[in-house]
């Protein structure tokens, strides 16, 4: 049911209780989350769903096992579950065609979600988001990493931002008690497993399935990202047929948080221009 103070709900979706925050009115927009220890809708996009839904009818969901949303233990969690899963989002909220605004994994999910369901989706802004193969970074290994202590998240957190001052005690403390409530650990583990072997290596979406994406799609990444680096975001851009790419210097692999007055100008401009 539907909560006046803060604007969430649940529906089900793909057999999950999940929980979705929804402010706003005209287009719809989908704000989808990262992947990591403590990571919600409300712990990536907090600060600008407000501000978005001035302008839109703003979705922004906890995907299949994360944040509040339900995790069904013997449940196989994978790329095509988590977009039959953010369909059944849709379908529950009856909104026929989105937008989505994702950042890293939650840009994967809205490319995946364009590919098999172009119908769905209007356009696509793309935060930090992986493509292609390329080895393991130090940001995601050590996202992988995470044990349940206060060490290694802070270890985790401080590859996002390029700027260390924006990891305010407050933000730790509310990831860390996120990613530490019951049963989170276990259900990171399974969403998240640690990485093996040697030379670890991201398999991203390749370029074949790339280039069958014809929404516009606006690339946003950070010059200094140490999660998903910023090559990904070239070859991203020479890929998809009608995207643009705006990139920021001295900023890591949170745009949205770093660069939040940017952000809220071009995605505005973006996802409310003419067709």
């Amino acid at each position: 049911m539907l909560d006046r103070t803060n604007h969430s709900l649940t529906v089900m979706a793909a057999g999950h209780r999940t929980n979705v925050h929804r402010q706003g009115t005209g287009r719809p927009v989908a704000l989808l989350h990262g992947s990591g220890a403590g990571v919600s809708a409300w712990a990536n996009w907090r600060k600008v769903i407000a501000p978005l839904s001035q302008d839109f009818d703003v979705v922004a969901p906890d995907i299949a096992g994360f944040g509040a949303t339900e995790l069904k233990p013997d449940t196989q969690y994978n790329i095509m579950l988590w977009v039959e899963h953010f369909i059944g989002i849709l379908d529950a909220l009856e909104i026929a065609k989105i937008s989505i605004v994702g950042n890293s994994f939650g840009g994967a999910l809205g490319l995946m979600t364009a590919i098999n369901h172009p119908e769905r989706i209007d356009r696509l802004v793309l935060l930090g988001t992986p493509c292609g193969r390329f080895p393991m970074t130090d940001g995601l290994k050590a996202q992988g990493d995470f044990d349940g202590t206060m060490e290694s998240l802070r270890h985790a957190m401080s590859f996002f931002p390029y700027d260390a001052s924006i990891l305010t005690e407050d933000l730790i403390a509310a990831r860390f008690e996120a990613a530490t409530r019951d049963g989170a650990l276990e259900a990171f583990r399974k969403l998240m497993p640690p990485p093996s072997g040697d030379n670890p290596e991201v398999r991203g979406i390749p370029e074949k399935l790339l280039r069958q994406v014809k929404h516009k799609t606006l690339i946003l990444h950070g010059r200094e990202d140490r999660v998903v680096p910023y090559q990904r975001a070239l070859d991203m851009h020479q890929w998809l047929e009608n995207s643009e790419l705006h990139s920021f210097g001295k900023c890591g692999h949170w745009v949205q948080i770093e660069r939040e007055a940017e952000f809220m100008t071009l995605v505005t401009a973006f996802l409310g221009g003419e067709a």
